[in-house]
C-alpha cells in the first residue's frame, strides 16, 4: 500500500507539501524569527494536543509574534489530517513573524506566516527499543533561551551531525562545567538508586511534552521521580538512561561515548515506563 502524500496548509490554503512556496524575505528564512511544534498522530488523532498547544502559545508570546488565531490553526491541522486520511503521522507547524524588508527590528504591521504539514510516519526506533541505542556527548553551543521552541537549531544540527558520524542516534549536550542539559531533539532521563532523575526546567531546557507526560506516568507506575543536576562525571553511577520525545517516545540508551550504561542492557525501570507509555497510547487510540 502506498503512503499518503504529505499534505500542507499555508495561510489557510491546502496543497501538497512539495508545492508550498515561502517568500524569500520571510523572517523565518532570514533570521530564524519563528517558532514551531511537532505532534505525533496515532490512529488519526493528535497525541497530547492540549499540552503542545499550550507550549506553542508560550513560544509565540515569548518572541512576541502576535495576531495568530491558534484555534483556527488547530482546526486547519485537524482538517489536513482528515483530508489526507492520515493514521500514523507527524504534524509539523511553524509560525514566522512574516515577510518584510530585511532589517533586524520587528517590522510594523507584518502578517505572520502560518505553515503546517502532515506526513505519514514510520517509527524508526520500533525495533531498537528492545535492545537500546548508543549516544555521544557534545558541548551545548545553543542560545540561552531553549525553553522557546524556536527554529534556531544550528547548534542542535551540528551536535546531531557529530552523533550521526559516530554511528549514534543522539547527542547528550553538556555545559562547560560538565552539566548535562538535554539532547539535540529529545529530553533524557537517568535512573539512579531506583529513582528517575531529569534536568530541572530552566531557560536552557525545552519543556518537553513527552518529558512532562512521563513525569506524570512515573507516579502511576510507582517510580520515584525528581529533578536534579547530572554531569558527565555522574554517568558511570547511572544504572539506566533513556531518551524521551515526540518521535523517540521512550528510547533506552545502553552506551554513552562507547561506555556501557549500567550492565549495558535495557533496565527494568525503563521497561516499565515504556510499557506504561505504550499502554497509554493504546488507550488513547481506542478511546
Amino acid at each position: 500500500m502506498n503512503m499518503p502524500r504529505a499534505l500542507a496548509n499555508l495561510n489557510g490554503q491546502t496543497m501538497p507539501l512539495e508545492e508550498v512556496r515561502i517568500p524569500a524575505l520571510d523572517r523565518g528564512f532570514l533570521f530564524g524569527d519563528a517558532v514551531y511544534e511537532v505532534l505525533r498522530i496515532y490512529g488519526g488523532k493528535p497525541w497530547l494536543l492540549a499540552e503542545h498547544w499550550q507550549r506553542f502559545a508560550a513560544s509565540l508570546e515569548s518572541v512576541r509574534i502576535r495576531g495568530v488565531d491558534l484555534a483556527r490553526l488547530r482546526q486547519r491541522m485537524l482538517d489536513t489530517i482528515r483530508a489526507g486520511r492520515f493514521g500514523e503521522a507527524i504534524a509539523y507547524l511553524q509560525i514566522t513573524r512574516g515577510a518584510a524588508p530585511r532589517k533586524h527590528p520587528f517590522p510594523a504591521d507584518t502578517v505572520p506566516t502560518e505553515f503546517l504539514y502532515v506526513q505519514e510516519f514510520t517509527d524508526p526506533y520500533a525495533n531498537r527499543r528492545q535492545e537500546g541505542v548508543a549516544v555521544i556527548t557534545q558541548p551545548d553551543l545553543r542560545w540561552g533561551r531553549c525553553d522557546i521552541k524556536s527554529t534556531n537549531l544550528l547548534g542542535n544540527v551540528m551536535a546531531m551531525q557529530a552523533a550521526a558520524e559516530a554511528g549514534c542516534v543522539e547527542a547528550l549536550l553538556y555545559l562547560p562545567d560538565g552539566t548535562l542539559t538535554e539532547a539535540t531533539h529529545s529530553s533524557f532521563f537517568a535512573v539512579m538508586d531506583g529513582a528517575l532523575l531529569t534536568t530541572p526546567l530552566r531557560d536552557n531546557i525545552l519543556p518537553g511534552i513527552t518529558r512532562g507526560f512521563l513525569a506524570r506516568l512515573a507516579a502511576g507506575a510507582g517510580v520515584p521521580f525528581r529533578e536534579g543536576r547530572l554531569t558527565r562525571h555522574d554517568l558511570p553511577k547511572v544504572s539506566e538512561l533513556f531518551l524521551s520525545g515526540t518521535t523517540a517516545e521512550v528510547l533506552p540508551i545502553v552506551r554513552v561515548d562507547g561506555n556501557a550504561v549500567g550492565d549495558g542492557k535495557v533496565g527494568p525501570v525503563t521497561k516499565r515506563l515504556l510499557q506504561a507509555y505504550q499502554a497509554a497510547v493504546r488507550d488513547f487510540v481506542s478511546g
